[in-house]
């Protein structure tokens, strides 16, 4: 079973390497563009069968480990 997990920034939190982007988009002539947020995406192999059951070990994943959820909100696929 595959799962990915899409982590990004809080709104109301500073990204700096968002800004980062849309200045260098707005440099190379891709006007328009504003509010980049950039986050990451995490993608694991797991040996769980159960659907449900590997989204709440992934769930806990991201509580411990894969995002700071002081400052983060996580979003979870779960692909068979």
């Amino acid at each position: 079973m595959k799962a990915r997990v899409h982590v990004m920034l809080k709104n109301g939190v500073l990204d700096p390497q968002g800004k980062a982007v849309e200045n260098a988009l707005d440099s190379l002539g891709f006007g328009g563009v504003q509010d980049v947020r950039q986050g990451k995406v995490i993608e694991l192999t797991l040996d769980e069968t159960d659907a449900e059951t590997a989204r709440t070990n992934v769930a806990q994943m991201c509580e411990k480990l894969l995002a700071n959820t002081v400052i983060e909100n996580y979003a979870i696929e779960i692909e068979s």
